[in-house]
């Protein structure tokens, strides 16, 4: 941590150059940095994929209501557990799908996790009135179903045509889940602090909109059409708290206070690429490569700031109130936003995201970046595989 916090610092000139020239706050440069070899990330794959497979419950799902530790976040029972489980279960199966598909020794996981998906996700609701986890299990979910569906397409079998129908119909009921945990405002929000209402009165928060409409376009791109009002909706509320540097407001409710640390580029370095990607996919052409070059620029050169909140126990406490599982989220939808650069301009970004995430690994294989129960090692090794997965040559 601290060299990446040294690095962060040693940008700070540069910045403020920069910023006095333009509003636009960006680096001058960043420097060439070695690509720690193919070999290398690779390895590192291989030490997540087996943490992740070591960690799997018998029930094929990942993740518990286990070691608390005392710093428990509002979680009402059970129904929050539900839903951080089958979230973190379906990043989990997504990330080994897109590293172990072609590996026997994890045909058996991945299977017993997308038969956990199948069986579990139909049934889940949110907890309370106030507490509506369950947006970001309905939206991993759906991004775990379409490379489900990958997978079954590419290795049929005597089953593989039912299995298909299967997953798409789930798809078909997530998205709709979707739908009736909308906000009024359009888009979606993880708490209802207001009316408490059957459709969910509260905030629409940029990055859970983000979320959703990367998984939506996922969905989309297989075939399965999301609804074209549910998608404007969302659309439209990101690009209400979209602020004119690229930097994105946590939530709409923070509309009146702009510059407040949390809604500027610091704050913002874990939602910015999230929120640029779920545009671009839905057509926003002023998302174009040099926003996505911008917004991978200040990650890379503020890396510290959103680095000091990782490990954190409370949440927002961190400067620019970065909370700790901002990281592997804010760098999990950066490899996405490099993958939409041309070819010959990839390489830069890539080489520094994984000299980024590679030290970061623990000697057990994961990589976690918040104390959630026993969730946090699950969902950061997930997140961080299919980050370096987008590194790869």
């Amino acid at each position: 941590m601290f060299r990446t916090c040294f690095a962060s610092f040693s940008f700070l000139l540069p910045f403020t150059v920069f910023a006095a020239k333009t509003e636009i706050e960006r680096p001058e440069r960043l420097p060439e940095v070695e690509f720690p070899t193919q070999e290398t990330v690779l390895a590192s794959i291989d030490r997540g994929s087996a943490f992740l497979k070591k960690r799997q419950n018998p029930d094929g799902s990942w993740g518990s209501a286990h070691q608390t530790k005392g710093m428990n976040i509002f979680a009402p029972v059970p129904g929050s557990h539900r839903a951080f489980r089958l979230a973190v279960t379906a990043l989990s199966v997504a990330a080994l799908i897109e590293n172990k598909a072609g590996d026997p020794a994890y045909a058996g996981t991945i299977r017993k996790g997308e038969d956990h998906l199948l069986e579990r996700l139909p049934y889940l609701r949110r907890a309370t009135p106030v507490a509506i986890y369950n947006v970001w299990a309905h939206a991993f979910g759906i991004q775990a179903l379409a490379r489900m569906r990958d997978l079954a397409a590419k290795h049929p079998d005597a089953n593989a045509t039912s299995r298909i129908n299967r997953i798409e119909d789930l798809t078909r009921h997530q998205i709709g889940m979707l739908q009736r945990y909308e906000s009024v405002d359009g888009g979606w929000g993880y708490y209802d602090f207001n009316a408490h209402t059957k459709q969910p009165s509260g905030s629409s928060i940029s990055f859970v909109n983000a979320t959703g409409l990367v998984a939506l376009h996922e969905a989309k791109k297989r075939g399965i059409e999301p609804p074209e009002k549910l998608v404007k909706r969302a659309y439209d509320a990101i690009q209400r708290q979209r602020l004119p540097d690229h930097s994105y407001l946590y939530g709409e409710y923070q509309k009146w206070k702009p510059r407040r640390g949390i809604n500027r580029p610091g704050g913002s370095l874990g939602r910015s690429h999230a929120c640029n990607l779920a545009l671009q996919l839905w057509g926003d052409k002023t998302v174009a490569d040099e926003v996505h070059k911008i917004c991978l620029e200040r990650l890379i050169a503020r890396n510290g700031w959103l680095s000091v909140a990782r490990k954190r126990p409370v949440p927002h406490e961190s400067w620019f109130q970065v909370a700790g599982y901002f990281y592997y989220y804010g760098h999990y939808y950066a490899a996405f936003c490099i993958k939409t650069l041309p070819k010959a301009e990839q390489a830069l970004y890539q080489n520094h995201l994984a000299a980024i995430l590679l030290p970061l690994q623990e000697k057990d294989g994961s990589w976690w970046d918040f104390p959630f129960y026993d969730y946090h090692q699950q969902y950061g090794t997930a997140m961080a595989l299919m980050s370096l997965r987008r590194c790869l040559r």
